[in-house]
């Protein structure tokens, strides 16, 4: 097994397990010690993170990268924007609309990345993505009570979300720069929206104010446990974006649902019927349908990149071919436009 695959699989390890980690103690936090201000909690974990980060860096341990200030604010900007919007989607909606607003996310990504990245998606990994979503879909959607107001704040979280994740993969690559130099330069940003704007939020979904609450010994020891489990949070989170895709972060995310799921069952003794133990094994079905097809279709890619020329197809040979004429054309001083993700 090849450094990148280890890689990989430590990223997604990580990812899975620090956010099942926060969802624990944050549901210690919430609903056993009365902390319900989830934006402004979130600011807290990014401002966390970017201390953490910022010393990191004093300390050699990583090397900042410049990014445009036009790109890293619009990208910090619209990755806050996207989390109050999910957390307004919830106070506006029932838990079941809340649920299906997170399973379009993966379908309205694949949309987004086929219409504007020309990114093909087999339609093995198309049915893999659709028996996942029904296994979730079962396993943890129970009413859809619909409203005008709740329907438009989920389809901008919708939106922001998939944009920004996309954006996420796409400013990566682009730029060649790693998730923990991303994160450090989107941090501040992210956090400054959620800041201003988490307690105002906060307060129109628990009509409570995080300004007058009770911080007893117990509530800020998990809010700092919180922060720091936060930092491993979103740290893994632009990881595994950058090094695998958005659509393979939004499955992993289904994963952890999953793994939640079970973790209130068997805990917590959340209420639980065959209808969620049949809904999260054809959803682990699914998500093993996806890894198979993806690591196949990985593998197959590799092999095709690794043939010469001559032992391709008319479809590997066609792209090769015109770019050759783009550098003709670019070499007699014909400057080419080039549509360009939004960055």
């Amino acid at each position: 097994m090849s450094s990148v695959q280890l890689g990989v699989i430590g990223s997604l390890a990580l990812s899975v397990a620090s956010s099942v980690a926060i969802v624990i103690c944050n549901k210690a936090l919430i609903s056993f010690l009365g902390f319900p201000f989830a934006t402004t909690l979130t600011s807290w974990h990014l401002m966390v993170t970017f201390c953490t980060l910022h010393i990191a860096q004093k300390l050699h341990l990583f090397e900042p990268k410049s990014i445009d200030s036009q790109t890293v604010v619009l990208f910090g900007l619209l990755n806050g924007t996207s989390i109050g919007l999910l957390n307004l989607s919830l106070g506006f909606n029932s838990i079941g609309f809340y649920q299906m607003t997170k399973l379009a996310i993966i379908p309205f990504t694949v949309l987004l990345e086929t219409i504007f990245l020309k990114k093909k998606f087999s339609q093995s990994i198309r049915l893999s993505l659709l028996v996942l979503l029904l296994g979730v879909g079962i396993a943890s959607v129970t009413d859809l009570n619909l409203n005008l107001l709740g329907s438009v704040l989920s389809l901008l979280a919708i939106a922001t979300t998939c944009v920004g994740q996309i954006l996420t993969n796409t400013i990566q690559k682009r730029l060649k720069i790693s998730s923990t130099q991303l994160l450090y330069e989107s941090a501040p940003y992210q956090s400054a929206v959620l800041f201003a704007t988490g307690p105002f939020v906060d307060q129109l979904l628990t009509n409570q104010s995080v300004f007058t609450h009770a911080y007893t010994l117990p509530v800020v020891g998990f809010i700092v446990l919180s922060c720091l489990i936060a930092v491993s949070v979103n740290f893994s989170t632009f990881l595994v974006i950058g090094t695998t895709s958005p659509v393979t972060y939004q499955v992993l995310g289904h994963l952890k649902t999953c793994l939640v799921l079970s973790f209130g069952y068997t805990l917590l003794h959340d209420p639980f019927t065959y209808r969620n133990i049949v809904g999260i094994l054809i959803a682990i079905f699914g998500m093993a349908l996806y890894s198979y097809f993806s690591v196949g279709e990985s593998k197959k890619k590799s092999i095709e990149d690794s043939l010469p020329v001559s032992q391709m197809g008319d479809k590997e040979v066609e792209p090769l071919l015109v770019k050759d004429v783009n550098d003709t054309k670019k070499a007699n001083g014909v400057h080419l436009a080039t549509k360009d993700s939004l960055a």
